[in-house]
This record gives structure tokens, sequence and C-alpha cells, in this order.
């Protein structure tokens, strides 16, 4: 048993707070905050264990959400929303919501690294609060916590017309309009090597259309194609406007000349 400093029993009740739930063990709640850093350093039990638990017990609860919310749309559908729904990105997020990082227990080489606010840490924890929760409360206290902090998110990519892909996004698009397909180039790195920042554009026909940053490469392609499927949406709407316009010139001289 590890034994909780009272400045501890604090913290873990603010944490209980912002979470929404109470812990009847709470060595329990303290484990899930526990990176594996921290475990390894003063010899007391990591939380990935509880990580692997609460990853199968999200990807249970919102895959049955999603089967009864959406009875209409395919598997393949219901696949990809679950993907972006419980994308590191989105826990990594609400972990930040709820300030996780300032109760997670780090090594002192992981605090001073950033290890608070790295997106991994940040998502890990939340899963394995998960998996905490499930151990201390059951299911459907874990589904309670799950739905309540992710249902804005599953109603946002949902949503007709939402895209989280927008690399494949931009390469149909192009495709469909007979454009040459996008090329992605890293265009600069920034940073420390353990928080490099990359900086990608990406071209078609040798026209820059976007450029995107991110703490790793795929991160900042997305966000270059984002910036580009807008681009190219805009160039080829103003486009057709311009079409039109002339046609309705040529129409009027027609007529001038009459």
């Amino acid at each position: 048993m590890v034994d909780i400093s009272p400045q501890r029993e604090i913290e873990l009740k603010e944490c209980e707070a912002k979470v929404g739930t109470s812990f009847i063990n709470k060595p329990l709640l303290n484990q899930a905050l526990t990176h594996s850093s921290y475990g390894n350093e003063q010899k007391v039990p990591d939380n990935e264990r509880l990580e692997f638990l609460g990853d199968a017990i999200l990807k249970l609860v919102v895959s049955e959400y999603l089967y009864h919310k959406f009875p209409s749309r395919a598997e393949g559908e219901l696949t990809k929303i679950r993907a972006s729904v419980i994308s590191d990105d989105t826990l990594a997020t609400i972990s930040r919501k709820l300030m996780l990082g300032r109760y997670l227990l780090l090594s002192v080489n992981e605090k001073k690294t950033g290890g608070m606010r790295r997106k991994s840490n940040l998502a890990n924890v939340f899963e394995a609060l998960i998996g905490a929760v499930f151990l201390d409360a059951g299911l459907g206290k874990s589904r309670e916590m799950i739905l309540g902090l992710l249902n804005s998110e599953i109603e946002k990519t949902s949503k007709e017309g939402y895209i989280s892909d927008y690399k494949s996004a931009l390469q149909e698009y192009a495709q469909k309009h007979c454009r040459e397909l996008p090329c992605y180039r890293v265009a600069k790195e920034t940073g420390p090597r353990h928080r490099r920042v990359f900086w990608m554009e990406v071209k078609i026909k040798g026209q820059i259309y976007g450029r995107g940053r991110g703490g790793n490469k795929k991160e900042a392609e997305q966000r270059a194609a984002m910036q580009a499927l807008s681009h190219i949406q805009t160039e080829d709407k103003n486009k057709v406007k311009s079409r039109g316009l002339r046609g309705i010139l040529t129409q009027v001289r027609k007529k001038i000349k009459i």
C-alpha cells in the first residue's frame, strides 16, 4: 500500500471534483495519476496497466453508444467517428480541461521536459482514469463519465460534412477536380530533440497551398492540408464565378451589337 500524504489527499479530492466522481479506493486514483517515470523512480505502481484497461473500456462504451445512436450508419462510418472521438488529440484536450496534468506524478526529468503538458501523457492518464473508475465503481459509472465528457465531441464528429482527415479530403478533392496530387515536404524543424516542432507545406502543381505546424509530421501535414483544402476550394469557386461573369458580359456585348 502506497502512503498518501495530506497534501496529496487534497490534490486527489480536487481531481475527483473536476472528474465528477468520488473514489472508495483512493490509492487506485493515485495510481491512475502516476506516470511510469515516477513509478520507476520511486518504486511504486504506475498507471500503465490501468491505461490498458481504460483503453478497452473506452472503445466498448463509445462503440455501444454509436451503435444505438446511429442505427442507419455503416460499420466503416462508425469506425471513423469512433477513431476521431477517442484519438489522442481529443483525450488530451479533455485532460487539459480537467487539468489532469497538474495532478500527474512525474519523475524529476519528465517534469523538467514538459511531461505534464505532453499530449501522449495527457491522453494516457485519461485512459488510466477510466480504468480506475471501472475498478472502483463499475461499468455504469465509467460509462456515465465517458459519455458525459465525450458527448460534445461525438455530436461534432458525427455531423454530416465533418472532416477529421484533411489529407484524404484534399487528395479526393484534387482527384475529383482533375488537379495534380498534393505533395508534402518538411519546411523546417524547430525545438529540442525531445520536443520537436515540424513545419510542413503542401504544394499542388508546384504552388504552395497550405502550411501547418505540429508536434509530429502527421499532425503538421493535417494542418497544412486543412489550409490547402480551404484555399483550393475558394480558388475553384472564384474561377466558376469568373466564368459566369464572362458569360454574362459576352451576352450583353452580343445584344449591344444587335
